[in-house]
């Protein structure tokens, strides 16, 4: 096994499948092909796995290039391991559950930028929404 330095490491695991978790959050899954010396990925049959409670759905993306720098975390996944206890539902369920989610983070965002308003502080996302 090479230990080489930063992304060079990378290319053992070209042709393998992998696991890349972006940093907007997404989670994606596919088939290393390409890497270059800014650690930008290309990843082919690329899933996006959405997950939910103890949910997650699957969004064929096809091939899918990742700029490195938009990268959190990178890894192996094991094939012959399965996912212990999550419960695959159908693409239109997880995104109807991922919204509820979403639209239930806001609400509760809501309620707290209120009460911090009336006991006089200000929020920092506050005062960016302000800028726009």
């Amino acid at each position: 096994m090479n230990n080489f330095p930063g992304n060079t490491s990378l290319l053992e695991e070209l042709d393998k499948k992998l696991m890349v978790l972006l940093r907007d959050g997404r989670t994606l899954i596919g088939y290393l092909r390409s890497i270059d010396q800014f650690a930008n990925l290309v990843l082919h049959q690329t899933i996006e796995r959405i997950y939910v409670d103890n949910k997650y759905g699957d969004i064929p993306r096809g091939i899918f290039l990742i700029r490195g720098e938009n990268m959190v975390l990178c890894g192996e996944i094991d094939t012959k391991k399965e996912t212990p206890d999550l419960v695959k539902v159908a693409v239109e369920e997880i995104l109807e559950l991922q919204q509820n989610q979403i639209e239930e983070k806001q609400n509760k965002d809501k309620i707290r930028l209120k009460a911090l308003h009336e006991r006089g502080l200000s929020s920092h996302v506050e005062s960016i929404a302000d800028d726009f």
